[in-house]
């Protein structure tokens, strides 16, 4: 009798199996699609466009991740415009940060990322998507006591002003750091790191609210680049020597100022052209003159190796300092500017190509259960 019920049992179980199996290839729209921002034409705003699209999984060595909200970036804006494609293979659709839950994992992981596990990540794109697939080396822990929202505002801009900082410049403890969009989200993260790093930050940007944010967040000095000439209150400011690094992303409306304000042997590292990208004028000379080093760096095209020590440093050296701020001395916190749901999106881009956002613009993507 005992085999029997078992036999019962094991073949109920088998039965369930079967009807699970037929339910799932019954809803695909349920179980296999995802809603993702999606531009058919590169244009305007209103050229994006929510659709179902197939839920990617995650491969091997990858993770999927349950996208609760992304964060905007100026790179979004551009590939949108067409004018800043995906690196072939990676995902088309725009988003180069996301924070969520744990999904499930591929094989091969070799990390212990259980089902739930609250994570940020860093992007090549599918950000603006309610899962996406994820190499594990580019996943970070949100801190405790942050929310999934404040943590979207971390991976892009917090690694982008690390990298600028620490990989490309080599800052040094005492000198000046000069940040240009001091109120943006590279430049409200740079603020703090170069704080961190014990050196100097001061900054450009062009309204009293901005500087006054950038002020609160550790700036020892800020100039508005639409009323003053920054280059005469950087020289004045540092009795003439100049900033030892400058992180730029306005590129060629500002490269004679930048140049003027330079220090001797400093390092003016551009990682943007929100200024142009065309330059006439003696620029070899006068850099030349003054020893100075200009360091050209992307992130989204580097390689997984790079952007995997990357995460790995940040998270051994920054991470940590995310604490409960009453913990930390040098407490590190990223600057929301607003939030929009994800189909508000079109809403969020214009917001942001007015310029009016003093730190982070976040997507709510899905809401955390």
């Amino acid at each position: 009798m005992a085999t029997l019920l078992r036999y019962l049992n094991q073949q109920c179980v088998n039965f369930a199996q079967v009807l699970e199996d037929m339910s799932q290839h019954q809803r695909p729209s349920e179980n296999n699609m995802m809603t993702a921002v999606c531009i058919d034409t590169p244009g305007g705003p209103e050229s994006m466009l929510l659709r179902n699209v197939p839920r990617p999984q995650p491969e091997h060595g990858k993770v999927l991740i349950r996208v609760h909200a992304t964060a905007l970036n100026r790179a979004d804006t551009l590939q949108r415009k067409g004018l800043y494609p995906a690196p072939p293979g990676e995902s088309e659709v725009l988003g180069l940060e996301a924070a969520g839950t744990v999904a499930s994992v591929g094989p091969g992981v070799r990390q212990c990322w259980r089902l739930g596990d609250r994570v940020m990540t860093l992007l090549s794109g599918g950000g603006y998507a309610e899962y996406v697939a994820v190499p594990e080396e580019l996943l970070m822990s949100i801190p405790t006591h942050l929310t999934v929202y404040q943590a979207a505002a971390i991976p892009e801009a917090w690694l982008t002003a690390f990298q600028l900082l620490h990989f490309v410049a080599q800052v040094k403890e005492g000198e000046i750091v000069l940040v240009h969009a001091g109120a943006s989200g590279v430049g409200t993260a740079a603020v703090q790191l170069v704080r961190l790093a014990g050196a100097i930050p001061i900054v450009t940007a062009g309204s009293s609210e901005k500087l006054q944010m950038a002020e609160t967040l550790g700036a020892a000095a800020g100039f508005n680049y639409k009323h003053e000439d920054f280059a005469e209150k950087v020289s004045d400011f540092t009795a003439g020597r100049g900033a030892n690094v400058i992180l730029d992303c306005i590129g060629g409306s500002n490269w004679e100022r930048n140049v003027a304000c330079l220090a001797t042997d400093g390092r003016w590292v551009l990682y943007g052209l929100m200024g142009g990208k065309t330059v006439t004028g003696d620029i070899l000379g006068k850099l030349l003159s003054k020893r100075g080093q200009l360091l050209c760096s992307l992130l989204r095209s580097r390689s997984l190796q790079y952007k995997a020590d990357l995460v790995r440093a940040f998270s051994e050296r920054a991470l940590p300092h995310f604490s409960d701020p009453t913990s930390s001395p040098c407490h590190l916190r990223p600057v929301i500017d607003s939030m929009f749901s994800l189909d508000q999106v079109a809403d969020a881009h214009r917001h942001m190509e007015a310029n009016r956002n003093t730190g982070k613009i976040v997507i709510n993507v899905m809401n955390p259960q």
